[in-house]
């Protein structure tokens, strides 16, 4: 018998209609969330912006700037404008941490707005945000924005602690190489000899993890064997880390630099200097804040952090002691002779940070 019954159909729907104005905000709101904290470049939501008037209403929605990743903040130094500063104040008014670290790290050391930039990072740290912990650990070991006479040691072991027990290595390191040397906290050789061995392996393990996330994937798409981790192998007791390629830098560190670059002339009249490590990007705020290298003296460190991530990269191989034989006979009166350390176990002897 054959049914009678006619086919039900939707009510609203046309050959005309448009699909996308029948989905809920709600829905769409919850997706460019999840594209929000993925996005890899500021473009992935500038495209969005531009798409239709329904999408820039959502996606400047303050749930979906809260979820916004760090590289939906990684703006280049020339593409800097009030718009986009206007952006990432509007992600911090969301509630964004990385948006508060972001922006309280460009109007500290780039805008020269110490007092609204250490604000931003402390909001950002009162959320558990690691990295802006270990900045404002930095800034007060160093007396940022300030005198000498501004550090406070104690409040910089204190964030480090913190930052450290979330995880962040550098910051563990740094907490490791205070309670050894007495460092704004009672010295406690032991206790911080562990610290710098835990900072290694925890490092160490990234990298395998990251080296077997690889393989995985290589072995899925069936090429390629088992990456080489013999290059990671290396003395878990080193003061200065373990032998594998350094993290990714955070988008706002590779714009401080670019920052600092272009300003080099102003910087170099007034005798400010750049972090020599590469993926720090933090500026001098007044002449010889930062220490530099005892040995050589021709590089210098805002942290213990980028020292141990400067010598693995490069500064092994460059750093040298220079000595002067002067001999009125001699012919070679003055003559420098360079010795270059090797092994890193043995770098912490003749290396130090004044």
């Amino acid at each position: 018998m054959i049914s009678s019954k006619r086919p039900r159909t939707c009510r609203n729907f046309t050959v005309d209609s448009d699909l996308f104005d029948v989905l809920p905000d709600d829905l769409l709101i919850h997706l460019l969330s999840r594209l929000a904290a993925s996005a890899s470049s500021p473009s992935d939501l500038l495209n969005l912006l531009l798409t239709c008037k329904r999408l820039n209403r959502l996606v400047l929605n303050p749930m979906v700037l809260c979820k916004a990743g760090p590289k939906a903040f990684a703006v280049r130094m020339r593409n800097w404008s009030d718009s986009a500063h206007r952006f990432l104040k509007r992600c911090v008014d969301a509630g964004n941490s990385e948006a508060s670290y972001t922006l309280g790290m460009i109007r500290f050391y780039c805008l020269r707005n110490r007092g609204s930039g250490a604000s931003l990072m402390a909001k950002a740290a009162i959320k558990s945000h690691a990295p802006a912990l270990y900045s404002l650990a930095v800034i007060q070991f160093n007396g940022s924005g300030g005198s000498k006479s501004d550090k406070d040691l104690q409040a910089g072991v204190a964030l480090c602690a913190r930052a450290a027990f979330l995880g962040h290595v550098d910051a563990l390191r740094e907490l490791g190489h205070c309670l050894q040397d007495g460092y704004g906290v009672r010295q406690n050789s032991d206790e911080g000899r562990r610290l710098l061995v835990q900072a290694n392996a925890r490092e160490l393990a990234t990298v395998l993890l990251s080296s077997s996330s690889t393989w995985q994937q290589q072995r899925h798409n069936q090429s390629g064997n088992l990456p080489d981790l013999t290059a990671t192998r290396c003395s878990l007791l080193s003061d200065f880390g373990c032998n594998v390629p350094a993290p990714e830098p955070h988008p706002v560190n590779l714009f401080l630099r670019e920052w600092f670059e272009s300003e080099g002339e102003v910087a170099a009249r007034v005798g400010l200097r750049l972090c020599s490590h590469s993926g720090c990007g933090r500026g001098e705020t007044r002449p010889h804040e930062f220490r530099r290298c005892s040995v050589c003296g021709t590089v210098n460190y805002c942290s213990r952090g980028c020292q141990a991530q400067d010598w693995k990269v490069r500064h092994k191989e460059e750093c040298t002691t220079v000595q002067r034989w002067r001999d009125e006979d001699a012919n070679n009166a003055g003559e420098m002779f360079g010795i270059v350390e090797e092994e890193v176990e043995d770098a912490n002897n003749i290396v130090g940070i004044v």
